[in-house]
């Protein structure tokens, strides 16, 4: 299972002095179900091309980086459609998971 290098990328960098407890939340969370690696500084999701019936060209890919003020998310997905589809997901996922400081602020960049 790999994750596409070539198709569609967002990078957001979410202001928060918390980013390495909802990393490891969100990479917890979604090791039930889904290829995850992870340590408190860092963690990569695998998001397979037909999770939850999708039928995608490729996997995505998830990684995340804690930094002292923001919690960096990396999302490289086959095509642009997967990649908005997944920001959405992650966007949801970690605003449960900073419930306290709800919503957060994600400045995605399409690359």
């Amino acid at each position: 299972m790999t994750a596409s290098r070539t198709g569609a990328t967002s990078i957001a960098h979410v202001p928060t002095a918390h980013g390495s407890r909802y990393l490891q939340q969100l990479c917890k969370h979604w090791g039930h179900s889904l290829k995850v690696a992870f340590t408190p500084e860092a963690g990569t999701v695998i998001f397979p091309k037909d999770a939850r019936g999708a039928d995608w060209p490729g996997d995505a890919r998830l990684c995340l980086k804690a930094e002292p003020a923001h919690l960096e998310c990396a999302l490289e997905a086959a095509v642009a459609a997967q990649r908005d589809s997944l920001k959405a997901a992650v966007e949801r996922h970690l605003d449960r998971f900073a419930f306290r400081e709800a919503p957060l602020t994600f400045d995605w960049r399409d690359q």
